[in-house]
């Protein structure tokens, strides 16, 4: 069975860090490129971070850029998103998809992941 798993989301105050994973079974991650969305109450999803199939490039949101981090862990077969200095605008439950492409994460999804929720609260 093909399929992406998100893990790592949780509550966690202001200012403080998460780090979201991104296992797939069935399939190798390395085979696309990587991206992670997310989608706040009553807000529309929305692009958080891309990494390319290599691993050599990636894109940020601006809401996010200086940071969140995306990497890859091939030897896992997971892709990490490390969220540092987390804001209440954070709140949102968070997937990752699998793109066909190298080397973007704008279009051509071949797999979602079910989501993870990430609540940032005092």
């Amino acid at each position: 069975q093909l399929q992406l798993v998100e893990s790592g989301g949780g509550l966690v105050q202001p200012g403080g860090s998460l780090r979201l994973s991104c296992s797939a079974s069935g399939f190798t991650l390395t085979d696309y490129a990587i991206g992670w969305f997310r989608r706040a109450p009553e807000k529309e999803r929305e692009p958080v971070a891309c990494i390319s199939r290599s691993g050599g490039w990636t894109s940020y949101a601006d809401s996010v850029k200086g940071r969140f981090s995306i990497s890859r862990d091939n030897a896992k077969n997971t892709v990490n998103l490390q969220m540092n200095g987390l804001k209440d605008e954070d709140t949102a439950d968070y997937y990752c998809a699998a793109v066909r492409w190298p080397d973007r994460c704008d279009y051509g999804i071949d797999y979602w992941g079910k989501g993870t929720q990430v609540t940032v609260s005092s």
